[in-house]
């Protein structure tokens, strides 16, 4: 996240009100609700991650067990339990 200097984009007007508040120092504004974004909306990581977990899934029906899960995908065994339980509800 880059700074901008209030000076180039903030009347006069604003920033000595917003200096009666905090003066010198940095602060954050966050976004409006309506401009979020989802996590994961601007690439492709969720499905990437989806894909990793359909794998881990079907390695397990074909008798991996979780520890081994766990070491080969880099992930604790909790995870991969989640994982694991989350796939069996979808699957229900």
């Amino acid at each position: 996240m880059g700074y901008i200097r209030a000076e180039e984009i903030l009347p006069i007007e604003i920033i000595e009100m917003i200096q009666q508040y905090v003066d010198g120092e940095s602060i954050y504004i966050p976004r409006k609700p309506s401009n979020r974004q989802a996590w994961g909306s601007g690439t492709q990581i969720r499905q990437e991650l989806w894909q990793r977990d359909r794998q881990i899934y079907e390695d397990y029906q074909a008798g991996s067990r979780t520890e081994e899960l766990a070491r080969r995908y880099f992930l604790s065994e909790k995870s991969i339990q989640r994982i694991l339980r989350n796939f069996k509800k979808s699957s229900e």
